[in-house]
């Protein structure tokens, strides 16, 4: 039998989902995450397996606690509702004092070398999964006559997520929660009414 931990596990992932938010997959070191988590090697490995073993639950966590708005706004009643509460979901999280600016997913990908092939498929499994339930959302919106036969729901689906991860760009690079409101309205002009 092992010693028992010594730190709490659930702050240490937090505080490494923040250093890979903040720094990106690759940008974040094995020694960034120790001396942030204040634990030595051999307890993150022991606790949480490799680096791409807890970026991966990072990345569960983060979904599970900041992205929850994205799955509430698919139950909204009309299609365009459902666009801009996600789209206004995706600004809130990525501007929110509380939290590094951005979007975990989106700071984590962009850096991402050929050695972290891996983690930037996982990243994108896992977008790709969200616009698959946006479009068919969308495409039930059709079947209602709430969107017009001829929109094509993936093509929407495909927009909305593009815009928000244009939003994370910005969000990353210090845009202000209102400049991002004023672009999702923009880009919100081009709906499909």
């Amino acid at each position: 039998m092992g010693r028992p931990r010594e730190f709490d596990a659930d702050e240490a992932l937090q505080t490494a989902l923040e250093l890979f938010w903040r720094k990106g997959y690759e940008g974040t070191s094995i020694t960034d995450l120790t001396d942030g988590m204040g634990i030595t090697k051999p307890s993150l490995y022991g606790a949480f397996g490799n680096k791409e073993e807890l970026f991966r639950m990072a990345l569960e966590r983060y979904e599970q606690n900041y992205m929850a708005f994205f799955w509430k706004a698919l139950e909204q009643p009309d299609a365009r509702t459902v666009a801009m509460d996600i789209l206004h979901g995706f600004a809130d999280a990525q501007t929110c004092d509380c939290n590094p600016s951005g979007c975990l997913g989106i700071n984590a990908a962009m850096g991402c070398s050929d050695a972290a092939a891996a983690i930037q498929k996982t990243i994108i499994e896992k977008r790709n999964m969200g616009q698959k339930a946006l479009a068919r959302r969308f495409a039930r919106a059709k079947r209602e006559g709430d969107l017009k036969t001829e929109c094509d729901a993936e093509d929407i689906a495909r927009f909305i997520m593009t815009i928000s991860q244009g939003t994370a760009v910005q969000a990353s690079s210090g845009t202000a929660r209102e400049e991002l409101y004023r672009l999702i309205d923009i880009a919100m002009r081009c709906w499909p009414g």
